[in-house]
């Protein structure tokens, strides 16, 4: 979250990436497997109806034992409003047609408590997606989700859920309550000037009731103080300490990508890439940046690998020899559990572009915008690395069939994730050598579409005056559809030139029509130990040598020469 008088432009961005493995990520409604976005219409409800909820079955909170949800009649439901709101959502709600922003992380909860259709119905992703269907603000947002809370209870993972507006940002975390209904939850609102990163852990330190940018459950310190998580002799109440079980799955799952923002954005602050616990003083919950972030630096944070720092993927022999900075992952990799679970084989430092990653975004509402736009979603498939944001206005009235249809369990051109997940997935057969390329394809058409969205903000207001509301949202539609479909075209090009281009162990240059056969660096031949050939016999001899190295330096010699003296020609 980076609240407008840390950026250049005035704007309040939010922005989320969405990790996660399997054949697709579970929308709103069940049965809906969706890759990535889609749009709800607004709509009118009759009196007394009602607003059924859903199970989400990736929530970590099972169903509980002896329910069927499927089986429960009536269906768990809550009532209903005259009317609500027009937003686009994912497996969380994103962004309305009111400019209300939301963003999410799931925590690492002492608790993770099950569905329970008496006393435990809500989940983060149906509470995200109901406070954008009824709310115009961040405010109306935390109390409305704190009120459903306490009322119909939590089940799951710990969960943090972001709230802005073009104004003020505001965080909330929950946690479920094993023995009792409702749950816990904690707000903080973001000063204006800062920045506030999170991800997988609970940010929200001390709480105090009377700081009017705080807000806190009734009963967060009474449950603490009954589980034996926080005693008031010891200090002032501090949320997270209380309820978070620190990092997912091991050190650095989360800091690390904590740590990265900050320090790109605030290197003189020299906040430490190395520490010696996970609690969240750590770092701070939001910090001002060293200066003014412009949109490119803002879309920037998230395509991160650690590059030039003490975290740099790109590095090492994991990383092979032309820079991979992905990592394939194990099952211990992903394993919840305390610290006598986490000395494991394989543990990486998460990047903040992960190879897992279904989605990303970035919101964007401004208060220069016209009433008729509100807000923009730059909406990214696949890896924040390589993909290519592209522009949704909150006021469409629908959006393109390729944001929504498929799963990542067929392959289709037919399907907006494929021609990127492809991208990422080629470039790791010769990551160094390709990113250039992507990167250039990427500012290209990022570059030109900043460019039609000022363009058509300028004009909205005239063309709204002499054409009509209904007009106006029918251009924002038809752009935002045309313009996702000529980049996905244009990324599956990309995807095509890439694999013609670097294939078979050759780089072929499309302008001298000419192919090289580019080898390895030096430093592979060295820690491959293949610097002795084999261009002769007996390399044992020379693999006695000590020091020696691969230089990329040519000795010509007889063939007649026998290693012994090839030998005394190299040291």
């Amino acid at each position: 979250m980076v609240t407008p008088g840390a950026t250049t432009d005035g704007t309040m961005y939010i922005g989320h990436t969405n990790d996660g493995y399997g054949p697709g990520l579970v929308g709103p409604y069940p049965d809906e497997e969706i890759t990535n976005l889609i749009f709800i219409p607004a709509a009118n409800h009759s009196p007394n109806s009602v607003r059924r909820i859903f199970y989400d079955a990736k929530s970590g909170g099972d169903m509980g034992e002896g329910w069927d949800y499927e089986a429960l009649r009536p269906p768990v439901s809550i009532s209903q409003v005259p009317h609500t709101y027009g937003y686009l959502s994912s497996a969380y709600g994103i962004m309305n047609e009111h400019g209300l922003m939301c963003s999410e992380a799931t925590d690492y909860a002492r608790v993770t408590p099950s569905f329970d259709p008496h006393k435990r119905w809500l989940y983060s992703s149906e509470l995200s997606n109901i406070a954008l269907e009824r709310c115009k603000t961040p405010v109306e947002a935390v109390d409305l989700i704190g009120k459903l809370i306490q009322t119909y209870g939590y089940y799951g993972y710990g969960e943090t859920l972001v709230f802005a507006n073009a104004t003020e940002a505001w965080v909330m975390e929950m946690v479920g309550i094993l023995d009792g209904e409702g749950g816990v939850f904690a707000v903080q609102k973001v000063p204006d000037g800062e920045v506030f990163a999170g991800g997988n852990l609970f940010r929200i330190g001390e709480t105090d009731p009377s700081n009017p940018n705080q807000k806190i459950s009734d009963n967060a310190q009474e449950v603490a103080m009954k589980e034996g998580w926080w005693d008031p002799a010891q200090g002032s109440f501090n949320f997270a300490e209380a309820y978070s079980a620190g990092e997912f799955t091991h050190p650095y799952h989360t800091l690390s990508r904590i740590w990265s923002i900050y320090n790109r954005i605030a290197p003189k602050q020299k906040y430490p890439a190395i520490v010696s616990d996970w609690k969240p003083s750590v770092y701070p919950f939001s910090i001002i940046p060293d200066e003014q972030l412009n949109k490119t630096e803002i879309f920037s944070l998230f395509r991160d690998h650690y590059e030039g720092t003490e975290w740099d993927l790109t590095k090492g022999p994991a990383a092979g020899p032309f820079g991979d900075p992905y990592r394939e992952l194990g099952e211990m990799d992903e394993l919840d559990g305390g610290a006598d679970e986490r000395i494991v084989a394989g543990a990486w430092a998460y990047p903040v572009s992960s190879l897992s990653c279904g989605y990303s975004y970035i919101c964007e509402p401004r208060d220069d915008m016209p009433d008729e736009i509100e807000g923009i979603l730059w909406f990214g498939f696949a890896q924040p690395y390589e993909t290519c944001y592209m522009p949704v206005f909150a006021k469409v009235s629908n959006i393109s069939s390729q944001f929504f249809n498929g799963t990542r369990s067929h392959y289709s051109r037919e399907w907006g994730y494929w021609p990127f997940s492809t991208v990422t997935n080629w470039a790791r057969l010769r990551y160094n050598s390709m990113i250039p390329l992507i990167q250039k394809t990427q500012h290209r058409i990022e570059g030109r579409e900043f460019e039609d969205v000022t363009r058509i903000i300028e004009k909205m207001p005239d063309y709204t005056h002499q054409y009509g509301g209904e007009a106006a949202q029918g251009v924002l539609t038809e752009y935002s559809k045309r313009n996702a479909e000529m980049v996905i075209d244009e990324w599956w090009n990309l995807s095509d030139q890439l694999i013609v281009r670097f294939s078979n162990g050759m780089i072929w240059d499309p302008d001298t029509n000419t192919d090289t056969l580019a080898g390895y660096p030096d430093s592979w031949y060295n820690s491959t130990g293949y610097q002795y050939g084999p261009r002769v016999y007996r390399t044992d001899i020379l693999a006695k040598t000590p020091g020696l190295v691969y230089t990329n330096t040519t000795i010509p010699i007889s063939s007649a020469v026998n290693p012994q003296s090839i030998r005394s020609l190299l040291i």
